[in-house]
């Protein structure tokens, strides 16, 4: 049965900003994320009499993305906001796109989130953040193959996120060390999420699987406990990383060169090619400039930023 969950009183259009994310943060692999406010995607929706999705345009710097509903990330997640809540309007959705493309930076994440964040501006009864997430899982899923929310979290209620469970997530927001800065740098170059994870082992050593656990057991106690020398030492990812490392020209190079800077531990930002390192405030520049350098050693230019890790997530900006 449909129903409308409009009004005359509510808006006609609203314009969002969904921020950029890191997921997995090295040893937390498709449950750990946090944002990346310096960057992100925008999305205006217009409520529109006859029910559906159509998007009127795509612009930025990915502009050649699909604009069938239902094959973009942005528009299926609508889709599954409006088959859930049974509206009886529709949506007319225009995207500003402003992480690139298989990037490593949930791009995909962020569209999604900031459609759902957009629309839920034009109910007359917003929906809460968890069903906006599980709306955005919906379009994660066509861009990644599947539903993880690793970057749809931290996009979308913001600073270092911890999900656990896909058909019943729950959230919790972790505390980040004051001093800590994100260091993020990007090499041009294209790495599909859908690669990334199809060179993926099904199985794991136990040894491995006892160090990885006690990294992830470690990493977020010392974010609890402001404890820098046990994030540093826990920042290691045995897992994911060793078997992705090598799809990224000079990885093994820019980690040593990060952590030689005074980086307290360097990784893969989600699928690559990203990489990022947490360090302190004073020593952010220096590993900033490390990085870029060894990928540029490697025949690589790189984008870079330098932020915070603040709890802000997607918001409604006009």
């Amino acid at each position: 049965m449909t129903h409308s969950v409009a009004s005359a009183n509510a808006r006609a259009s609203a314009r969002a900003f969904a921020p950029a994310s890191v997921g997995n943060v090295a040893i937390g692999f498709d449950i750990l994320g946090f944002s990346v406010d310096a960057i992100g995607d925008r999305a205006t929706v217009r409520r529109v009499s006859d029910p559906g999705v159509t998007i009127t345009a795509i612009h930025g710097i990915v502009p050649d993305l699909p604009r069938e509903a239902a094959h973009n990330t942005a528009g299926r997640a609508l889709m599954a906001m409006q088959e859930a809540l049974g509206l009886d309007f529709g949506f007319e959705l225009e995207l500003d796109k402003g992480i690139p493309l298989a990037s490593g930076l949930g791009g995909s994440a962020a569209s999604a989130v900031a459609a759902v964040v957009a629309a839920n501006a034009l109910l007359a009864e917003p929906r809460a953040p968890i069903e906006l997430l599980k709306f955005a899982m919906h379009g994660e899923a066509v861009a990644s193959g599947s539903m993880h929310v690793d970057n749809i979290a931290p996009s979308l209620f913001g600073g270092l996120v911890l999900t656990v469970g896909i058909d019943h997530p729950r959230i919790k927001q972790i505390p980040v060390p004051p001093a800590i800065r994100a260091v993020i740098v990007h090499p041009h170059m294209f790495l599909s999420t859908r690669e990334a994870r199809a060179i993926l082992s099904h199985t794991v050593k136990m040894a491995d699987f006892v160090w990885q656990t006690a990294n992830l057991a470690g990493f977020i106690s010392g974010c609890y406990t402001n404890d820098l020398d046990m994030v540093r030492e826990s920042f290691e990812d045995v897992v994911i990383e060793p078997q992705r490392s090598a799809l990224i020209p000079g990885f093994a190079d820019v980690r040593r060169s990060a952590l030689s800077a005074g980086a307290l531990g360097c990784s893969i930002s989600g699928a690559g090619p990203t990489t990022f390192a947490w360090c302190l405030d004073g020593h952010a520049h220096a590993v900033c400039e490390a990085m870029v350098q060894e990928f540029s050693h490697h025949g690589l230019k790189a984008d870079h930023w330098i932020t915070s890790i603040a709890p802000t997530g997607a918001r409604v900006i006009d």
